[in-house]
């Protein structure tokens, strides 16, 4: 497994933007690579338990990954339209998920945030 997370993380490290688990499997065969798209859900999945790359859900609800450019929780801001990310943060939204956490009685919370639009250049 670690030879396949190894090879699946370096296609993610020389990737731009997010990358499907199918965009990234038909990389590797297409590159003569022996591996199963089981074996690649499940590289992602290692990775993303480690912290290594983030993963987001489309508008279609498609789970797609990239390397994480910040070690530190963030949330992201997509483009619909050319999939330009920025990673931000929100101490707002912080505030708010602990908030309503307590006020229902839910301890050790985690939470994930995508914000869709249409960036800067796509608009003009």
């Amino acid at each position: 497994m670690s030879r396949s997370r190894d090879a699946v993380h370096e296609i993610l490290r020389r990737s731009e933007s997010f990358r499907s688990a199918q965009d990234i499997f038909t990389e590797m065969r297409a590159d003569g690579a022996k591996i199963g798209l089981t074996t690649v859900y499940r590289a992602l999945q290692a990775l993303n338990d480690d912290g290594r790359v983030d993963v987001l859900r489309t508008d279609e609800g498609e789970a797609v990954y990239r390397v994480c450019a910040s070690a530190v929780h963030h949330h992201h801001l997509v483009c619909r339209r050319c999939g330009r990310t920025e990673e931000v943060a929100g101490p707002d939204v912080e505030r708010w998920a602990e908030s309503v956490a307590a006020q229902h009685g839910f301890t050790d919370i985690t939470h994930t945030v995508e914000v869709f639009g249409t960036c800067a250049d796509c608009a003009r």
